[in-house]
Formats: C-alpha cells, structure tokens, sequence
C-alpha cells in the first residue's frame, strides 16, 4: 500500500532551491491584514522532485481511468478521449485566450463556437443551441428557466414537470430548482412510457414532461410520437434528456420526433473528459419558437465578422460567468470536425451493435431486464445469482480482480438488482469478449463459491469498505509527523 506523502517526508529535504534575494525585501505584515499571516511555516511534506514525481506517478497507476482499463458505465459513456482534442485544446492560440479580451482579438474561438452551435442544431433537428451550460444538469436547469420564460410569455402559469418513473434523478432536481411541482409516471411491461399514466397526468398545469429517448433502460421509446403529440395537445413543451444521444446521432434527429428543448452532454456524446468533477458542458438546444429565450451572451455572424450578443428583450439571461467552458466546446467541436457526417452515424451503430452484443452473450447466465433489442446500453440483473446470497454489488467488487470497471449499479431504480452496460462505440471486440468471459466466470463462481464474490475485490490495494459507514463517517483520523524543525501540526493519516 502506497504511503501517504506526508509520511514520506524527510525534513531538510527540497525538491528545488531559489538563489539570493536580489532586491529590498518586504515585511509581509506591511502589505497583508495582520489576521491573515501565518504564525508558523505551513506543514508541507519535504522531499525532493524525483519522490513526488515517483508517488504521484505511483498513485496514479493504482487507478482506473479509462486510458487503462474497459469502463461499461451505463448512461455515463466514460468514452475514450482521442488525444487530437487534447492537441488542439492545447494550442496556444486557444489556451493562452482571457475570457475579457475584446470580441476582435478572438475571433478565431468565436468562430469555433458559432460552427459547433449550428453543427449540434443540425444534429439534433434544433433550430438554435447555447453553449453556455456547465454541465448536463445546468443544461436541464436552462431548459426548463426556459420553458418556464415561454409559458409565462403566452400568459400560462403551468406549475408541474412531469417525469418518467425511470427517468435520471436530476430531471425532478432541476424541475424543482426551477420552481415546478414534480409528478412522476411508471413504465409499462416493456420498459416504456405508460401512454395511459401520462394521460392520465397531463393537465393544463402541465409545463414540460422530461424524457431520456433512448430511456435508462436502453430502450427507444417506440410511441415517441404519439406521446409527443398528447404533450402538445395539453400546451407542455416536450423534453429531451440528452444523456442517451450517444446511440441517436446521424440516425435520428430529436426536433424531428417532436422535442421541444434538449441538452446534451459533450462528454458523453462527443468525447470531451469524463470525471473528476468537470469540467464539463451541456449545450441547450431549442425549436425555432423558443430562440428568443435561449440564454445571453449569443455568438453572431456578421460581415465584419463574428461578435457577443450580450442582451435580448425575452432572454433568461446568464447562467454563468462569460460564454461556457471553452476548451472542452473546442473539444467536441475538433471531434465533430474529425469525424464528419457519415462518422458520427457510424459512431451510433457501433455503439448499438456493441450493446447488443453483450445483451445477448449476457442473457443466459444474468436475467435481462426486458428482453429486447436495445440501443446503446443494456441493463441485466443479479436475480439468477440472488438465490445464492450474491446480489449486484458483489459482482461488481468481483469485476475489479478482473481488471474492469463496474458498470452502472442499481440503476434505473424501477429495476431490481439492475446491472447498466455500456459498452461505447469505442471498444473493440476482444476488449467486450474479455469482459463477457469475466462475467460469465462470476457467474459461475456465484454458484460455486459465492464467498468469493461476496468479500470482494481480493487484489486491490483498498479491500471491500462499508459504503454506507464510510459516507456517513469518513475517518479524518490526525497522525503527528514531523515536519519542518520550527512547526509540528497534525495531518490526514
């Protein structure tokens, strides 16, 4: 077990020295409020370059990340990130920008954003997107401050968004960020929308219903049309979850389904990083009625060029600081470029076929959740190992000894011990063969020896915690180490 790199410090020890002062010093305390100085040196591990490089390097190594190790996060598409992105966001002409610089000195990034706008619009059936939304759930939250700016323009106070009983738990979040009352509807045998639940909760308080199509079950909502049209019949707005577009882009256009407003999530679709808390991005897309509410400022094209349009009369206004984070829009902006029309459509099909694949090598040793073709992810379940006192989370632990990622666990909700598999359309079929032998041995293992599975993983450097214990009461325990010789402070262990 790698040491903590306060316990690897060596007092007197530098990674690097600075010659003499070669000019007046200052006395901090003439410059700096008395009550902000410290009263002693900070209690910072010493050691030299060559061990920090070497721990960190080390630490780094004991994790999974997607450049190592297979990740079928359902629903998360932890997907592989082509290195040309990471190149182009690290050319200088983009990096080095200021978000205060005048529209004329950055016209290039401006021009990027204009073309990424109108390329998500055409992908998607949109007549206009924003770019500005941090993340998927602030894409939600702009959507529906939208759809709420709408309602209230044609006169209609609506106070209800209307959300499958499948759907993901940011949609009632946002929904009651946004200031609506929340009512869910359950899926039918199939996995689908109920049409009967949501007729049933349509009413002229309806403002939106919220929809992942293809839903968390891996299934595209074969009524879409119909259930758009009873939406539109009621006054709502239809909402797209982008979560799933992952197995729609090049085949199916959201606004020509009957979708209203749609985010998307750059690092699902279009393979921008994943995890670590950001950043991330989730443009919103709108139909051509609800532009003048989308979020300021708005990119223009103009003869003289490109410029920030900072106001609009009917406009929500901002939903951040400047115009959305711009070296992950460049990102997916370089991702699309590179791919090009017929690209993206084959990144669908091969995300479909994959998912299918692994639907039906799955399916005799684990239950399905429906039985049918899916889309991008399938979702199978524990039952058949139930019976033997292994459920879903050990074989997830299981899965780690095995050098994989778990998928997605217990989720959707709606689905008993669910297991959601995602394999993307970027790897390849001797990585899903692999993955599909170590499921099928744990299978096996469960019904001979379900111990194994049930104090897993065996291999690595942290065994099995209480998930619950350790989020109600993380251990902060404080270990003395010895720091610099005129300070001793007390640490993490």
């Amino acid at each position: 077990m790698e040491s903590l790199i306060f316990e690897k410090t060596q007092p007197g020890r530098r990674g690097y020295t600075l010659p003499a002062l070669d000019v007046p010093s200052i006395d901090p305390a003439q410059v700096l409020p008395r009550e902000s100085l410290r009263q002693s040196p900070p209690a910072l591990p010493e050691m030299s370059e060559l061990d920090v490089v070497r721990h960190y390097t080390r630490l780094s190594q004991l994790n999974f990340s997607i450049d190592t190790h297979f990740y079928p996060l359902g629903s998360c598409t932890m997907k592989y990130n082509p290195k040309v992105c990471e190149q182009v966001a690290g050319f200088t002409g983009f990096k080095a920008l200021h978000p205060l610089q005048p529209a004329s000195t950055v016209q290039g990034f401006l021009q990027v954003y204009y073309e990424l706008e109108r390329s998500l619009s055409e992908i998607c059936g949109m007549a206009e997107f924003s770019l500005q939304p941090s993340a998927g759930a602030h894409g939600e939250l702009a959507g529906l401050l939208i759809a709420r700016a709408y309602h209230k323009y044609k006169g209609s106070a609506r106070k209800t968004v209307i959300v499958p009983d499948s759907a993901h738990g940011t949609n009632p979040a946002s929904a009651m960020i946004a200031g609506y009352q929340v009512k869910s509807v359950k899926s039918d045998n199939q996995g689908r929308v109920d049409l009967q639940a949501l007729e049933a909760a349509l009413d002229r308080d309806t403002a939106v219903f919220m929809l992942t199509n293809p839903n968390t079950l891996g299934l595209f909502e074969t009524q879409i049309k119909d259930i758009a049209k009873r939406v539109h019949d009621a006054g709502a707005l239809l909402y797209l979850d982008g979560a799933n577009m992952n197995a729609l882009v090049g085949l199916i256009r959201p606004g020509d389904l009957g979708f209203d407003i749609m985010h998307l999530n750059l690092h699902k679709t279009f393979s921008t990083p994943h995890g670590g808390g950001g950043p991330a991005a989730g443009p919103v897309g709108v139909t051509q009625a609800l532009t003048p509410f989308l979020p300021v400022p708005r990119v223009r094209k103009t003869e003289q060029g490109y410029s920030l349009e900072e106001s609009a009369p009917l406009s929500i206004g901002k939903m951040r600081t400047f115009n959305g984070n711009s070296l992950i829009l460049l990102r997916a902006h370089t991702y699309l470029r590179c791919l090009g029309r017929e690209g993206v459509r084959k990144v669908s099909e091969a995300a479909i076929l994959n998912a299918n694949y692994l639907r039906a090598k799955l399916k005799d040793r684990y239950q399905l959740a429906i039985d049918d073709l899916c889309m991008h992810e399938c979702v199978v379940t524990a039952a058949k190992q139930k019976p033997k006192g292994v459920r879903t989370l050990d074989i997830a632990k299981r899965l780690l000894d095995y050098g994989f990622h778990p998928p997605t666990i217990y989720f959707p909700l709606i689905v008993d011990e669910a297991m959601m598999i995602e394999p993307t359309e970027t790897e390849s079929k001797q990585t899903l063969d692999g993955f599909i032998d170590a499921m099928n041995q744990i299978a096996q293992e469960a019904e001979q020896n379900p111990d194994l599975l049930r104090t897993a993983p065996h291999s690595t450097p942290v065994r099995r915690l209480d998930e619950v214990t350790a989020a109600r009461q993380p251990n902060l325990r404080w270990k003395a180490v010895p720091v610099h010789s005129s300070c001793s402070k007390r640490i993490p262990k």
